[in-house]
């Protein structure tokens, strides 16, 4: 799943209100785990509003690698017959994660725990991502690694059988760290724990539990979250909707935002309290984010979202947030960039070590877009420009370094700008939101 070898650069013009009512893809978290435990199940799963980015569909080919069988219906329905919960068989070849940290993370745990020994493979981008944080846990477990140095891929690991289980503290907040010890515990004989000291996105914890695994999640005396799951578990083939990525929303809520005069309904957003921080935030600014029809589906919140152009102001985002909202820091940078006064980010070290330094390239990004701003050692200044569009008219473009939410990022910089904003590559948008320009275009148009 690696992106074209050539590159698809593009410029993002202003074109006036944005209008319309349009859907997101669904929520890549929720996919990614529907395939995983619908895999491990004994049964059919059932999954509809699948997000189909090239991440997603690395976690279904290695699933299938592993013996799963993973069909897309001619309804778009997709639907998964597992092998039951230790029934993974040897894959033939590496593991193609593409550019894909969360296939790689979970699907890390995940095999841990089987007598099957597997590489994972990724792209350029991917392999310079660490993977230690991953490895510590699961090689106390019992599973062992040869990665390539500094922990990256490629790697290769051989699962344990039996693993044993553990109690892990999470040395940093990292949902993928505690979903890869969870789903190692599955096949786990006993107890596997993990403490979380602040709270991250829940996602793998609900789903566990609605695949039928016994799993409990309490507080200490010190606040933190506990979380237990009993080992070698039966899951249970189940049916799935998944909601509307906030990721992928938070784009249009920020355009619809900094754009004089755009009034966009979102329509089937999750809003799970651990991943919605970007919509709080942008309503402490000033933003005008309406929930409609509130909803709870497959045991998920869900609304329809009303964004309507606001004067946005300034301000100092609390880090306990951050977990909630790390992916949306990129395109908060933007919003904040046509805010009056001055934002102050801090506690993003961890954005420093996603698909690529998002601290040090949304500066220079935003930076060539006519933004005024600075990066610190965990954060960014944006002072912004009280409402006025961003000048644009980049005379080099700006580099995503294949990033997908560094390139929708400036697509937004763009359409609020005076010049537009060209962007070295647009291929990689394909990861997480392949009909991100088609929607974009046409709420312009509209």
């Amino acid at each position: 799943m690696s992106h074209s070898s050539q590159p698809r650069p593009h410029t993002f013009t202003p074109g006036g209100a944005l209008k319309g009512t349009i859907r997101v893809p669904g929520d890549k978290s929720i996919s990614h785990r529907s395939i995983m435990l619908g895999a491990l199940a004994i049964g059919e799963t059932r999954v509809t509003g699948l997000l189909e980015g090239e991440d997603v569909m690395s976690t279904a080919a290695a699933m299938r690698a592993m013996g799963a069988t993973i069909e897309k219906q001619p309804d778009g329905e997709w639907v998964i017959n597992g092998v039951g919960v230790g029934g993974l068989l040897q894959p033939e070849t590496a593991l193609d994660m593409g550019n894909s940290g969360t296939s790689t993370r979970l699907l890390m745990g995940l095999v841990s725990s089987h007598a099957i020994t597997a590489t994972f493979v990724g792209d350029a981008s991917l392999s310079k991502r660490p993977m230690g944080r991953v490895i510590d846990p699961l090689s106390t477990m019992g599973a062992q690694f040869t990665a390539s140095e500094g922990g990256r891929l490629p790697l290769t690991m051989q699962g344990a059988q039996p693993a044993v289980p553990i109690t892990y503290r999470l040395p940093v907040a990292s949902a993928q760290v505690k979903s890869a010890i969870l789903l190692a515990g599955l096949n786990t004989p006993g107890i596997t724990t993990v403490i979380e000291p602040v709270p991250t996105r829940d996602h793998s914890e609900r789903m566990l539990k609605g695949f039928g695994a016994n799993l409990t999640v309490d507080t200490n005396e010190d606040g933190e979250r506990v979380i237990r799951i009993h080992g070698e578990a039966n899951l249970t083939g189940q049916t799935i909707v998944v909601p509307g990525d906030p990721s992928s929303a938070a784009f249009f809520i920020v355009a619809a935002l900094i754009v004089p005069g755009s009034d966009v309904l979102i329509e089937n957003v999750g809003l799970n309290p651990t991943r919605a921080g970007i919509v709080a935030v942008l309503r402490q600014m000033g933003g005008s984010i309406e929930e409609v029809n509130p909803r709870i589906v497959g045991g998920e919140p869900v609304a329809d979202l009303r964004v309507r152009h606001s004067a946005l102001t300034g301000i100092e985002v609390d880090p306990a947030v951050v977990p909630s909202m790390v992916d949306e820091f990129p395109v908060l940078f933007v919003a904040a960039a046509l805010a009056q006064g001055r934002t102050v980010c801090t506690g993003l070290e961890e954005l420093r070590v996603k698909e690529s330094d998002r601290i040090t390239v949304m500066r220079e990004a935003l930076e060539l877009a006519g933004a005024t701003l600075h990066e610190t050692e965990d954060g960014m200044v944006i002072d912004g420009t009280n409402g006025a569009p961003l000048p644009g008219g980049n005379a080099s473009p700006v580099v995503t370094h294949l990033d997908h939410r560094i390139a929708m990022s400036m697509a937004i910089a763009g359409v609020a700008s005076t010049k537009g904003v060209t962007i070295d590559d647009v291929s990689p948008i394909a990861t997480s939101f392949p009909n991100f320009m088609p929607l974009l275009a046409g709420l312009v148009a509209a």
